[in-house]
Parts: structure tokens; sequence; C-alpha cells
């Protein structure tokens, strides 16, 4: 860590395991289980999102079927890997998601902010929320000692039809569970500096 930085307020160790040391990995061991699933998706749920609005639904693809109905739709550099992982997360979105904001902000009619909003304004938040919710999951599956692959590169209208036909449901990303095999593992690549990315203002 820079010297300039005062002491975290987490352990080194845990920032190694969330940032620091965390990598893509692209090749997994071991299993997932659902009371490991649970508990992942029970802290994942806290982080915040737009309005608490809490668009994003999440498919735990573990069995062969649902493999199955998955494999079609990845790109070719994803098929194999994802068929060996123990788990892939599809990290999707709600278009409706305004009909579940009585439970979710009970103290004041959110579902009226939304539900006659033009499609774009909806598609904006519910993606947005959705990938915050999505990156909170990668950072809950490495604190509870997974590792995780994240990915794009899956036919979108493939993983609807298969995973969500007739709902206002759609995929936005995918992520690959397990236990990182660190051969998989590539050089880490750069990224930016403050001065590039940021300023004080």
């Amino acid at each position: 860590m820079p010297d300039s930085l005062p002491p975290p307020a987490l352990d080194r160790a845990v920032l190694d395991r969330l940032f620091l040391q965390a990598r893509t990995y692209n090749a997994f061991t071991g299993e997932v289980d659902d009371a490991l699933l649970r508990r992942l998706y029970d802290l994942l749920k806290f982080g915040p999102t737009q309005s608490n609005s809490c668009p994003a639904r999440f498919v735990f693809v573990k069995s062969a079927a649902a493999k199955a109905k998955l494999g079609p739709a990845l790109d070719q550099g994803n098929y194999a890997k994802t068929m060996a992982a123990p788990c892939t997360v599809i990290v999707a979105y709600d278009m409706a998601f305004y009909d579940k904001l009585p439970v979710l902000i009970p103290h004041t009619d959110g579902r009226g902010w939304f539900a006659d909003a033009p499609e774009a304004s909806l598609y904006r938040a519910a993606l947005r929320s959705s990938s915050l919710q999505g990156a909170y999951l990668i950072l809950a599956a490495r604190a509870l000692g997974l590792d995780c692959g994240p990915m794009s590169g899956f036919d979108t209208a493939k993983v609807d039809a298969a995973f969500f036909a007739g709902t206002a449901i759609r995929s936005n990303f995918l992520v690959n569970l397990g236990r990182g095999e660190a051969s998989s593992v590539h050089p880490r690549a750069p990224r930016l500096g403050f001065d590039e990315a940021c300023r004080i203002e």
C-alpha cells in the first residue's frame, strides 16, 4: 500500500482477497453448494442500488440440463471454460423492477416514479443497478472464499429465450464461480493511474 495512505480500516489480507491479489480465473475446481449460493446472495443484496430498486435477478447454472440451455448462447472462446465451471451465474435485470418497489421502499410511492417511464429510462436504471449488483456478487463471492470469472461473450437474445422467456427479465453478464486454478490466470493487465482516470475539483 502507498505510504501516503492511512492504515486501512480492513486488514491487508482482506484487501488482497477482494482487490489487490484477486484475479479473473479461466478454470476452476471444486463444487459450489446451494447453501453457499444462498449465503452469497444474502451478502450481496445489501449493496446500494438506485432507489433500492434491486433490479438484478440471478440464475445459478449448475445442473447438466441448465448448462445445456446455456451452452448454445456462448461464444466459442467462453464455451469450454463455462461448461467446466462448477457454477455460472447469469446476472440479469428485471425491466419491471418497479413492481417490487412497494415492498422495497414502502415509505413512498416508488412504483409511480418508474411504472410509466419510457423504456429507455427503465433500461438505464435497470442496467445501472444490476451491474452494481453483479459487482457486489463478485466481491461477496471473493469474501466467501470463491473465485470468479466474469465475462460477456455470449448471445443475450439466446440466453433470454432459454431462461427468461415470457418475462421482463434480460441478461446482463455472466460470472463463473468456483475455486480458481492458478494456472488459468493471465498476467495482470495494467490499470490506469489516478491522474489518468480521476480529477479532484
